[in-house]
């Protein structure tokens, strides 16, 4: 992809989210009582394999765009390779794959000068299509799969919080992280309205957890109200939304007074939310890999 063209996409999707933000909706919680279906995480409907960071964000508005009843997507060769095709007229929705390479007269140079090679990063977009704007498909693509009940979700939530061996510490009147002790603190389930929500806040908290430096080692020292303090909250806010829909738990929102600062930090850098929702996938998976089916 063309630099003009990287920059394009990185300007696009800030702007739709900024536009989200501005109207007081966080795109990672979604309205999912306007979708038809559940919420939960978007994938390859042949290999299976789920999107992550930004193209979950856009794949989610699109599912609730669309009103889809499926949260399953494939490129138009993919549907065809299928036996079925794109419908006429359907309009495709555009995701990114961004990665690094080493080019090889830099890997032979750097060889000769014995040094660590640089790498170049390069995005390239591509289009795909819901299972429900095509037509012709085999059932096992198509069929829709019904979501666990709470009352099943729960305990895997609390295996995962036991198995992931977080100083996890339950009492008091506030949730929170602490960077310098290392441990979470979630007050008691008798303080929140419905059980659920304090397993989607203590995956919150969880998420921050990821970041110590012993772990996935984000920068986690700044201060309350700076940018960096921004930055990790909202790695943090969507690290949880993709945990809880990846266990068939409705993300919600946490932290909506940030938004005035999340909303800075994405002006001042068309980048930052390709790069936290990059964050965010890293640490739902790492939280995700203690649930007992491994990966939910």
């Amino acid at each position: 992809m063309q630099k003009t063209e990287r920059q394009s996409l990185y300007a696009e999707v800030t702007a739709r989210v900024i536009a989200e933000l501005e109207e007081g909706r966080l795109p990672w919680v979604q309205p999912w009582d306007a979708a038809a279906c559940g919420c939960t995480m978007p994938a390859n409907g042949v290999t299976g394999r789920r999107y992550s960071g930004i193209n979950v964000l856009i794949l989610w508005a699109a599912v609730i765009e669309g009103r889809y009843a499926s949260q399953r997507w494939l490129t138009y060769r993919q549907a065809q390779a299928a036996g079925g095709n794109v419908r006429k007229d359907e309009r495709g929705t555009t995701v990114c794959y961004a990665d690094r390479f080493t080019p090889r007269i830099e890997a032979e140079c750097a060889r000769d000068e014995d040094r660590e090679a640089r790498q170049l990063a390069f995005l390239k977009r591509f289009t795909v299509f819901n299972v429900e704007q095509c037509e012709g498909l085999p059932a096992a693509l198509t069929a829709v799969h019904e979501l666990p009940a709470e009352a099943d979700i729960l305990p895997e939530v609390q295996t995962l919080i036991h198995a992931s061996g977080a100083d996890f510490r339950i009492g008091g009147g506030e949730a929170y992280y602490s960077p310098s002790g290392d441990y979470v603190a979630v007050p008691p389930q008798a303080a929140f309205g419905e059980p659920i929500n304090w397993y989607r806040t203590a995956l919150h908290e969880l998420g921050h957890w990821t970041g110590h430096s012993t772990r996935l080692d984000r920068d986690q020292r700044g201060r309350f109200g700076s940018a960096d303090y921004a930055r990790e909250e909202l790695v943090a806010e969507m690290a949880s939304a993709f945990a809880c829909a990846s266990l068939s738990i409705r993300p919600t929102v946490r932290h909506a007074d940030y938004i005035a600062s999340w909303l800075k930090v994405l002006r001042d850098d068309d980048h930052a939310i390709f790069r936290a929702a990059s964050a965010a996938s890293k640490a739902a998976d790492y939280l995700l890999a203690f649930s007992p089916e491994g990966e939910a």
